[in-house]
């Protein structure tokens, strides 16, 4: 794999600077981004610092379920990426440890609420809002009209041309249910998904698999954070992205320290690391669209405007509480997945 050499922040040099290549022998990174992100962030850190990354890339919601379950022996120490919700629940279950980082002062607001919301057991490093993308080939090929808001996803013509991911296992997909709710109302909303799910084809394990479906032409229709239909248009695949009309809700995407961590040391070099500029500028080499939170990382021109989307006033405090996503989700598997399609 081709190395990247990345400039670290001076204030992230200091602290990566004590970790002598004695002690600093490995760490354990949780990544719940796309997987070439995943793997530029772990061998670009690894070049920066010289410590050994073990990454593996799982689903937001597989890996809030894989530090749940590992709570009484961790074994990971970062999780980066994914939807803030899971990591607001593993802060309120005491399953990530506070930090409060050097490079706090050179984030956005909305970074540093989610890490206050949170108790600084987490921190944004990006954002994106929710929608979907549509292959405008197939569409044309089956003679079904453009849609532009989520209401349009349950005319009966889309039946089957539909995908998105099951919320138990995608971050994606869980922050689509808990927009639905706060877009209608809980009981409109659940109505709502009961409506999609008629059209569903397919439920994901991965927040990102329908868009890419609906790229390769294996499918029409993708619900999906809008930088993900975003990544497979500047690809070259005929996919439109849509910010539906009714309003839509969003994601923090945000990085932990998990309580426990065999390697607190290189965990906080990373962490650090992560929060630098430099390191958030490294999504554009791999076509991540997301917003960065350092106010110093380049935006793509090619992501989605945030100021021209309607975005909700999403409650991260509520829907990203273990209570909350346990009852949303049971009702979910009680009244929309065994519906029949």
């Amino acid at each position: 794999m081709k190395k990247f050499t990345v400039t670290l922040a001076s204030s992230v040099i200091a602290l990566t600077a004590s970790v002598t290549a004695s002690q600093a022998e490995k760490l354990t990174l949780y990544c719940s981004a796309q997987e070439d992100w995943c793997q530029l962030m772990a061998r670009s850190f690894e070049d920066a610092t010289g410590i050994d990354v073990n990454m593996t890339r799982k689903s937001s919601g597989e890996t809030f379920a894989q530090i749940r379950a590992e709570a009484s022996n961790p074994k990971g120490d970062v999780w980066w990426g994914g939807t803030g919700d899971p990591h607001l629940q593993a802060a309120e279950e005491g399953l990530t440890m506070e930090y409060v980082s050097p490079m706090r002062d050179q984030l956005h607001d909305w970074a540093i609420n989610q890490a206050e919301s949170a108790g600084n057991r987490t921190i944004g490093i990006y954002s994106g809002a929710l929608g979907y993308g549509y292959n405008t080939d197939l569409l044309a090929a089956n003679n079904l009209p453009e849609p532009s808001c989520w209401k349009d996803l349950l005319k009966p013509e889309y039946k089957g041309h539909v995908q998105m991911a099951n919320p138990n296992s995608s971050g994606t997909a869980y922050t689509t249910l808990a927009s639905m709710v706060q877009i209608f109302g809980e009981d409109e909303g659940f109505e709502f998904m009961k409506g999609l799910h008629k059209n569903i084809n397919q439920y994901t394990k991965s927040g990102s698999a329908p868009i890419k479906a609906a790229g390769r032409g294996e499918n029409t229709i993708g619900i999906v954070f809008m930088h993900d239909a975003v990544a497979q248009a500047v690809s070259g695949f005929p996919v439109k992205v849509v910010a539906p009309c009714e309003g839509t809700g969003y994601e923090i995407g945000s990085m932990s320290i998990i309580d426990g961590a065999r390697n607190l040391d290189e965990a906080k070099a990373f962490y650090d690391w992560a929060l630098s500029a430099e390191a958030q500028n490294l999504a554009l080499q791999v076509n991540a669209f997301q917003v960065p939170s350092n106010k110093g990382a380049e935006t793509s021109a090619s992501a989605p405007d945030m100021s021209t989307i309607k975005l909700i006033n999403y409650d991260f405090k509520k829907y990203g509480s273990s209570d909350e996503r346990k009852r949303l989700l049971q009702k979910w598997d009680e009244d929309v997945s065994v519906l029949p399609q």
